[in-house]
């Protein structure tokens, strides 16, 4: 591993990159020629099957892990939606090719409030440092836990577990900000965060729902949550609508990361993530049973419910999360990467 080259690596990437903005061209141009409906999905099933194709000529974690995420499942849910005049690619009047490209293979999604556009230049300039500050140091974070790993042999196993739930909010938030940041800085655009402090959550329901990966929320709401609620209050009535459509949600989120553990170790599914989503769904349906029974009559304080929830998430990440990723040895193969990058980095600097 230490001598990996990352060259063709890059090569790849690039290729990989070129070609997906390059097919979404087409794309662009598809509403002024077919009406949305059937007949626009089927001209942008090869683009979605391109999608499903692309990442797998990357096996560097750290490039195909964000690429899997971006084309295979935020792109190509995108597709779906915009098949049928809907969702984030559809706008009246039509969006840029710019921000068309943009919208489709990142995961980014404009600021619709101008509300910090009319807020004093000191406060706002206050707001940038100390999101700066925030990023600083949760880069910092990230590079001690890589740092931490050399000296796992001798660590508690449950200890490099809940290092694990550190290290994959930490990457994925990061991640995610430092693919928005070209776009904030070239085009001007105001984004909407993609996080929403996790850690602070006090509840299952507000956890998945207003502060973890926002953008996977952003569009499991229009491709599985509505549609399932929408048919399930014809046939069982608007009651019991809901239940359903969490649990449909949460499958197919399960069953989307399946399919980022298979791209990346290429090791047949055994389902323990799908579980940990499965799970999570069930108890968000009955957490929000509770609350609709107990009407706001009773309530444990967020020092006591901000505790079990996040415990709760990371209990069940280890117990159901992470195992596909130890037994297939994702975990340090993309320490040993990081490891690798941080050190190229420092030898060119």
């Amino acid at each position: 591993m230490g001598s990996m080259n990352f060259d063709p690596e890059i090569q790849s990437f690039i290729k990989v990159w070129l070609t997906a903005t390059t097919s979404l061209i087409f794309c662009h141009q598809i509403p002024a020629r077919i009406p949305g409906g059937a007949a626009r999905l089927l001209s942008i099933l090869p683009i979605i099957y391109l999608f499903t194709v692309l990442p797998t000529h990357l096996s560097y974690i750290h490039l195909a892990g964000p690429t899997i995420f971006y084309f295979v499942w935020l792109g190509n849910f995108k597709l779906l939606l915009f098949s049928f005049d809907q969702g984030p690619l559809s706008s009246t009047p039509p969006l840029s090719l710019l921000h068309f490209i943009s919208i489709a293979l990142l995961p980014i999604k404009t600021e619709t409030s101008t509300k910090q556009d009319q807020s004093p230049t000191s406060y706002s300039n206050i707001k940038k440092w100390k999101k700066a500050s925030i990023f600083a140091v949760k880069c910092l974070l990230l590079a001690a836990i890589v740092s931490i790993y050399k000296y796992r042999d001798f660590i508690h196993q449950d200890v490099i577990l809940a290092l694990y739930c550190c290290h994959v909010y930490l990457g994925v938030e990061l991640v995610l900000a430092v693919t928005a940041a070209p776009v904030r800085a070239i085009l001007g655009w105001e984004l909407e965060p993609q996080f929403n402090e996790p850690y602070l959550a006090t509840s299952l329901q507000d956890f998945w729902g207003r502060r973890w990966n926002l953008m996977v929320t952003g569009i499991l709401r229009p491709t599985v949550y509505h549609p399932v609620r929408r048919v399930s209050a014809r046939v069982l009535g608007n009651r019991w609508a809901l239940p359903p459509a969490i649990l449909a949600t949460f499958v197919v989120s399960g069953l989307m990361h399946e399919v980022i553990y298979y791209y990346l170790s290429r090791a047949s599914p055994t389902w323990e993530v799908t579980w940990f989503f499965v799970l999570h769904g069930f108890c968000v349906v009955v957490e929000v049973a509770a609350k609709k029974a107990l009407a706001g009559r009773w309530r444990l304080h967020r020092m006591v419910s901000g505790p079990l929830t996040v415990g709760f998430v990371a209990v069940t990440g280890g117990w159901l999360f992470f195992p596909q990723v130890i037994r297939n040895g994702l975990d340090r193969k993309a320490i040993d990467e990081y490891s690798i990058l941080l050190r190229l980095i420092r030898d060119r600097m």
